[in-house]
């Protein structure tokens, strides 16, 4: 295995960044905002040809429910 070669500086401080990280993951995801990443993951993800609107992709990603197979 091929070791890590220092680049020869130390990174730079980025408290800020951590302090918002550190509260962003203790407020959590609501599941309203989870829907909104769904339905953006599935409006992202379409082809640009096809006729997927964002209502749309938000119905389906509403209404779409993935069942469990024993």
């Amino acid at each position: 295995m091929v070791e890590r070669v220092s680049l020869g500086f130390t990174p730079p401080d980025r408290a800020d960044f951590q302090k918002r990280l550190k509260e962003s993951i203790a407020k959590g995801v609501s599941e309203a905002e989870l829907a909104e990443q769904k339905a953006s993951f599935v409006y992202g993800n379409a082809p640009s040809d096809s006729r997927i609107t964002k209502d749309s992709a938000r119905h389906a990603a509403a209404n779409i429910r993935i069942e469990k197979i024993s």
